[in-house]
């Protein structure tokens, strides 16, 4: 074979000193490199002391190299990466507009310049650490929480994933220490619920006419537009994306039930109508009562109406909330409603019934399973009802919250066992 070139990654140089003694530099063999595409070469070193020591650091590369871990000759920045993966990402509208939020909001500003194969572990866990506990303006001024950090690791992990063996030989974040899920588990806050009879009372309230001059408590006044939208989250428990897809199509009238095919999500400033992916709606079809099946009725009655009345400004989706034309300012009526405006307004009626100020629109879901649990419905049906994936889940996550079923089962088991009697 022949002999290399001196410098050339075969044979170490020495190389002149002006005011100190001489050193010794190495350089690579000639390699491809992955990030650029090309054969490269670069110096190992430059400032070894003897002939020795730069052999040996050519020899570590070479054992490096052969087990791919030399990181690539790459200036490319982590932020640039991140562009470019979410870019690549192959994932729902609404999950890479959730990623990108992040990616902007919290690591760019910190990690975002660093060079991606100089990110380590240490990178990672200095972030971690710093989101824990700096306050963050997109917040209310407090850190994140665990659940947050959890998250953006994840992306991060993904992110860096992709990029080996072609920019680094390793992904940093698997070494990395992100809050644990007992952590999380520790922060997570408990939602409020209503029982069955505060639930009675505020679908009365929601039904109720103004009773302003122009209000005839049918279907044209505006007073009960969401009446029916509020009565299906509290009877159902579907989720606020999932009512407001819900179409007219997908309405079984015989058989009391509804499909559920369509959700309207938000991504980024904007939202938009699209099919139902979530896990465990493979099958997503909830059973209701026939007094359910009654509102919808009537909210067919109702759009009926809106729909002569406002004529070819009206664009029919199908939709059983559609958007109506009260204070239609611009946009169509008869396409899907912005889910933050419906949330607006839920919380203007939620301060005006006296409800928990905190009780959001999801937490309707949550009452729905812990009423039915605490009535002794059957788990199955229950678990079903809301697709949750298995009821095994629907229980540990909701089964706490049966303390008039768990005092039940400790009234029996004393009376099997005369505990009455001792005292």
């Amino acid at each position: 074979m022949t002999k290399r070139g001196n410098g050339l990654g075969g044979t170490p140089v020495e190389i002149p000193r002006k005011g100190r003694p001489n050193t010794w530099g190495v350089r690579t063999p000639l390699h491809f490199d992955k990030a650029q595409g090309k054969k490269i070469r670069y110096w190992i070193g430059r400032d070894y002391p003897t002939k020795t020591a730069a052999e040996k650091a050519l020899r570590e590369w070479h054992n490096n190299y052969e087990a791919g871990k030399i990181a690539a000759r790459s200036d490319m920045k982590l932020g640039d990466w991140l562009d470019k993966w979410l870019s690549n990402l192959r994932k729902e509208g609404t999950t890479v507009a959730g990623y990108e939020t992040k990616i902007r909001l919290h690591i760019k500003p910190h990690i975002g310049s660093v060079k991606l194969c100089e990110v380590t572990d240490d990178t990672l866990d200095d972030l971690y650490r710093l989101l824990e506990a700096a306050p963050c303006p997109t917040n209310k001024g407090k850190p994140l929480g665990a659940k947050s950090v959890r998250h953006i690791h994840n992306i991060l992990s993904g992110a860096l994933g992709a990029a080996v063996p072609k920019l680094i030989p390793a992904n940093p974040a698997a070494s990395a220490h992100p809050p644990t899920a007992r952590e999380i588990r520790a922060q997570e806050q408990k939602y409020p619920t209503v029982d069955d009879g505060q639930t009675a009372r505020f679908l009365a309230a929601v039904w109720e006419p103004c009773g302003n001059r122009a209000c005839d408590g049918g279907l044209t006044h505006h007073c009960l537009r969401d009446a029916p939208l509020w009565t299906v989250y509290a009877a159902t428990g579907v989720r606020r994306s999932e009512a407001l897809g819900m179409k007219w199509s997908l309405i079984h009238w015989e058989e009391g039930a509804i499909e559920l095919g369509w959700v309207v999500v938000e991504e980024g400033n904007t939202y938009r109508l699209r099919k139902l992916t979530k896990d465990g709606d493979d099958n997503a079809l909830i059973y209701v009562d026939q007094s359910v099946m009654n509102v919808l009725k009537w909210q067919k009655e109702r759009q009926d109406a809106e729909r002569a009345r406002l004529g070819s400004v009206w664009v029919d989706h199908d939709l059983v909330f559609a958007r109506d034309g009260f204070k239609l300012y611009r946009g169509e009526a008869g396409g899907p409603q912005d889910p933050e405006k419906v949330s607006a307004r839920w919380r203007t009626l939620r301060t005006r019934l006296h409800l928990p100020e905190d009780f959001r629109i999801h937490d309707w879901r949550h009452s729905k399973v812990t009423n039915d649990l605490e009535a002794g419905e059957n788990p199955v049906e229950v678990s079903a009802n809301v697709r949750h994936h298995s009821p095994g889940y629907t229980m540990a996550r909701y089964g706490h919250s049966r303390k008039d079923g768990a005092r039940r089962l400790a009234a029996s088991g004393a009376g099997r066992l005369g505990l009455s009697s001792l005292v």
